[in-house]
């Protein structure tokens, strides 16, 4: 996808509250249009590819949400030392099963796409959201 399209595809999602359910939609649509292009996937894939990643997606981002509350949790003021150990601990074990997570969502992905495109889900992944966030950073 040309840096045109995604600048595009940004643009149309303009400032976004996170709480913004349209905003959301928006951001959820050209995510959608990001990583179709960027994966190259054909009309037999597409049906196939999104079911298995909404699912993978929900997961991950469940337990990344954990990971940040944990993480937030630790660094305020005043909590106990044994609950920050705890909570860098069980941050640790949510990390964990999102490597597990990624080993098992790998052959489902691999049933319907490429290994070479299962590379580029999670580049295309990581520079969607580098460029979002840095989008709703200038905002």
């Amino acid at each position: 996808m040309s840096w045109l399209l995604m600048s595009t595809l940004l643009l149309a999602v303009g400032p976004v509250q996170a709480q913004d359910g349209e905003g959301r939609q928006k951001i959820e649509s050209a995510k959608i249009g990001y990583i179709t292009n960027r994966l190259n996937l054909t009309t037999d894939q597409a049906p196939q590819f999104w079911p298995v990643y909404n699912e993978y997606s929900s997961r991950k981002q469940e337990l990344n949400r954990k990971i940040r509350q944990l993480n937030s949790q630790s660094l305020k003021q005043g909590v106990a030392e044994q609950d920050v150990i705890r909570n860098l601990n069980q941050s640790n074990d949510a990390k964990q099963k999102v490597a597990d997570l990624d080993q098992e969502y790998q052959p489902r992905f691999l049933k319907v796409i490429s290994a070479g495109q299962l590379a580029e889900l999670q580049n295309a992944e990581r520079t969607f959201n580098k460029m979002l966030l840095d989008r709703l950073n200038k905002d």
